[in-house]
């Protein structure tokens, strides 16, 4: 039987955090490391983050362009020296009749000018839009309870209003992480569809199932948590978000169904994890209505 992590979200990333999904969490004391990214992440609070258009490339010599310049240079030189020396355009044309000859001639000076005038505004235009500006490149605001000097995620998030929150709001994500890894160890399915996203549900889910499947379940227990801070917290249109990075303490061993053997893990010490969990909750919403939508390993 292959190894497979037990706790909530298998030691993976997973969940959403709206417009920043895509984008890595600041890092903080708790987690001075980046957090993983959220792989096939889905965003149903809102449009992800669109990455800046690259600029355009500088115009690239064709192969054919200095051969068409040739033929059409010729062609125009020879037309000029027709009119100056009395001739015609091409006074070469004659043969097919003069009415048929000038309109061959002024066709093919309509063509050649007409591929000059294309040529010098493409030119024109190139390092117009290759100098354009980045509207989506901006700064990040910065949370009010944001630890001082934590490094910036190498993308720059959409700019949203930040979010000020209060000591309720931490003791809540606190109590959500206990309650959470608590009901995730029964296979309380119910009790984790009131703490947690649907999104985050149906993860969960899909996790307990492939251990069913596998004959073991999750035994959690002594979940304590022993430092946290806030990473960012943020308001969107349609949700409140707020990501916590979070070490803390647990017990966590996998059991054989049929026979209660622990077959990974140990029963009587504690391992220590470093996560960061995204709460979100609707606009007016209070501390009691957080609810868990994404775990990302730091």
């Amino acid at each position: 039987m292959g190894s497979v992590e037990a706790r909530p979200a298998k030691g993976g990333s997973v969940g959403n955090r709206g417009t920043r999904t895509e984008i890595a969490p600041p890092t903080t004391s708790t987690a001075p490391r980046q957090a993983q990214p959220i792989p096939n992440a889905q965003n149903p609070g809102g449009q992800a983050p669109r990455a800046a258009a690259p600029a355009a490339p500088a115009a690239q010599p064709s192969r054919w362009s200095g051969l068409m310049g040739g033929i059409a240079g010729g062609l125009l030189g020879a037309g000029l020296f027709g009119l100056l020396s009395g001739s015609g355009l091409f006074g070469g044309l004659g043969g097919f009749g003069s009415i048929l000859g000038l309109i061959v001639q002024a066709a093919i000076l309509f063509f050649v000018i007409r591929f000059a005038i294309g040529y010098f505004r493409r030119r024109q235009l190139q390092p117009a839009v290759a100098g354009m500006p980045n509207q989506f490149a901006r700064q990040p605001i910065q949370p009010e309870w944001q630890p001082q000097h934590a490094a910036s995620a190498p993308a720059a998030p959409p700019v949203m209003p930040e979010l000020a929150l209060i000591e309720a709001d931490f003791n809540a994500f606190e109590r959500l992480l206990s309650e959470v890894q608590d009901a995730y160890g029964r296979d309380d399915r119910v009790s984790l569809t009131q703490r947690v996203t649907p999104e985050m549900g149906n993860i969960f889910n899909d996790e307990l199932n492939e251990m069913m499947r596998q004959g073991i379940t999750n035994r959690i227990s002594g979940v304590k948590l022993l430092q946290g801070d806030l990473a960012e917290a943020w308001r969107e249109p349609q949700a409140e978000f707020a990501t916590v990075a979070m070490r803390y303490a647990i017990i966590d061993v996998k059991v054989e169904r049929a026979t209660g053997r622990v077959v990974e893990g140990d029963a009587m010490k504690p391992q220590e994890v470093v996560e960061n969990w995204t709460f979100t909750r609707a606009p007016g919403e209070t501390d009691r209505d957080w609810k868990l939508s994404a775990i990302q390993q730091a």
